[in-house]
């Protein structure tokens, strides 16, 4: 009679500690790993709340359910557009055209508007993005195929497109946008009762994500958040969703411009994150020479990631086009290029390539918003918003920089 023996090796034997780890060894690997130089979003979230305090003491207004609104709106052209600066900065690269591609978009969709008998708001919107897909497709063909670094051919596109916006609007000085569907991307909120139901599904969808990557890595043997901490998560976004739900109703009601924020911040967290081309881009990022010999399509990756960059301003300046319910020579000039990049890199995303998270941008632009927001409610100069913006900067890049050297003594990749 023969007994069944199960073998129980050191790998298994690890991975089944990884599978049942509980809440506190959670808690402590995590509080290990911020000891280590990994911070991931604790800096920024201790400077938002440092900047509430700093402007609610120096102005009442700063915190209060208008403002608040105000500040959704205010920051969704800059976040939108450094959704795609994030791809962008994760392969270790730079779009400097992004501000005057998104004033292409802006512009195209107002003349194609405004056309003898006007074309219909989804055609108009529709066309604005297809052109500027077609220049993220032509940058990234040049940077590709001539090996040209991407800082030249996107200062090039930045004066390129700046001519275009020019030549686009010609005499016309400024362009009013009458079509009401387009006005109201930035400019209509939804009743109170829709704002609680959707809330309540994007921390539904968020609950239903978790859980079900959670008992995924169980099933195939990988490391996997603890249960508990899992439910802390979803309750935690649950509670934010709530307050700022609550904070919105008490002014108009939740924008529709921050659902829209809301359904980009899904969308690409899905597609960096769970599918393979985001995989790939984080690959392509760390290391190109060792991703290439892994059998990466390393340049077309690079290709589609500069589309999505020019497709993402697009959006952003359809949403400043309607929010200011015009455009004008000025379009994708002052400083919305410096801000979206900024967005991304005071958020969290590596400008070494290979680090950072799509939520990275709705942070960092928070904090970029919350700051003009503020120094404009004080009534400061432009230049001591620039200053203090720069200096916001730094410091982030400092933070970065520290926070990677820290790693690397500690032997954490």
């Amino acid at each position: 009679m023969s007994v069944k023996q199960t073998t129980s090796g050191p790998e298994n034997v690890l991975l089944a500690g990884q599978q049942t780890q509980s809440p506190a060894q959670y808690i402590r690997a995590y509080l290990k790993r911020v000891g280590s130089g990994d911070l991931g979003s604790i800096p920024i979230i201790l400077g938002l709340i440092l900047i509430a305090v700093i402007f609610q003491w120096q102005n009442a207004n700063f915190l209060t359910a208008r403002n608040f609104v105000n500040l959704i709106v205010q920051m969704a052209g800059i976040t939108t557009i450094a959704y795609g600066v994030v791809f962008v900065l994760l392969l270790g690269e730079i779009d400097l055209s992004i501000g005057y591609v998104s004033a292409v978009a802006a512009v195209s969709m107002t003349l194609l508007l405004r056309e003898p008998g006007g074309w219909p708001w989804y055609l108009a919107i529709g066309a604005a993005l297809l052109a500027v897909a077609g220049i993220g497709l032509v940058q990234g063909v040049i940077i590709t195929s001539f090996q040209v670094p991407s800082f030249v051919v996107t200062l090039a596109g930045l004066l390129a497109w700046n001519g275009v916006v020019l030549i686009m609007i010609g005499g016309a000085g400024t362009v009013i946008i009458q079509d009401k569907m387009v006005i109201g991307i930035a400019n209509y909120f939804l009743p109170e009762l829709w704002g609680w139901l959707m809330a309540a599904l994007f921390v539904g969808g968020f609950a239903v994500m978790k859980i079900n990557g959670t008992l995924t890595r169980r099933r195939q043997g990988l490391p996997a958040t603890p249960m508990p901490i899992v439910i802390g998560q979803v309750l935690g976004l649950a509670l934010v969703a709530g307050v700022a739900v609550t904070v919105c109703n008490q002014d108009r009601g939740v924008p529709l411009v921050g659902i829209i924020l809301l359904v980009f911040l899904v969308m690409f967290s899905f597609v960096a994150m769970r599918t393979p081309f985001g995989r790939y881009v984080y690959a392509v990022g760390g290391n190109k020479e060792a991703a290439r010999r892994a059998g990466i399509s390393v340049e077309r990756i690079r290709i589609i990631v500069f589309m999505i960059s020019s497709v993402m301003a697009g959006w952003g300046g359809i949403i400043l086009a309607s929010r200011l319910r015009s455009v004008d020579t000025a379009a994708g000039g002052g400083n919305l290029l410096l801000n979206s990049i900024a967005a991304a890199v005071i958020g969290g995303t590596s400008l070494f390539g290979g680090s950072g998270r799509v939520s990275s941008a709705v942070l960092g632009a928070l904090v970029i918003a919350s700051v003009e927001n503020g120094m404009g409610l004080l009534g400061l100069s432009s230049g001591v918003k620039f200053v203090i913006t720069g200096l916001v900067l730094l410091v982030a890049v400092l933070v970065d920089a520290i926070s990677r050297r820290s790693r690397s003594q500690s032997g954490i990749a």
